[in-house]
């Protein structure tokens, strides 16, 4: 496949338009008043907003990668975040899709807990102690929630 700079336009401007994957919205709000969230993306600072904005949950802070100065899987975005919120990995929750870019990294940083929702693009992988979720509606209930 060629690689077209319109491409990359057309990818841009409609990434403010994507919606949340299914029943998150819901769950984010049913764990926001008794858990404080918080977001790392690989985002741009400028394209944040919308996606926020569609989440609908109060969010304690909302970090990217733009602002850390490093993209995901590097430490230094989970650094920024850790710097910024004066907490440590030792007393946070990491919940993602994705080891490549966030579970791999929050294991060896030593994140209290790590929750993997596997929505099938990407595979579970073993030795990391990640609590392996197959839908994000059972995240509650590992909370104690």
């Amino acid at each position: 496949m060629e690689y077209r700079p319109s491409d990359a336009a057309a990818l841009y401007d409609a990434i403010p338009s994507w919606q949340p994957h299914p029943n998150v919205v819901e769950i984010l709000e049913a764990i926001a008043p008794h858990i404080p969230l918080v977001i790392l993306s690989n985002s741009m600072a400028e394209l944040i907003p919308p996606s926020v904005a569609h989440l609908k949950a109060k969010f304690h802070a909302v970090y990217t990668a733009e602002e850390a100065r490093a993209y995901k899987p590097r430490m230094q975005a989970f650094e920024y975040m850790f710097d910024q919120l004066g907490c440590g990995p030792d007393k946070m929750m990491h919940v993602s899709s994705s080891f490549r870019y966030d579970l791999m990294t929050a294991s060896d940083l030593g994140f209290m807990a790590r929750a993997f929702i596997d929505r099938g693009h990407e595979p579970a992988r073993d030795g990391y102690g990640v609590n392996r979720l197959t839908d994000v509606r059972q995240l509650p209930a590992l909370l104690g929630l």
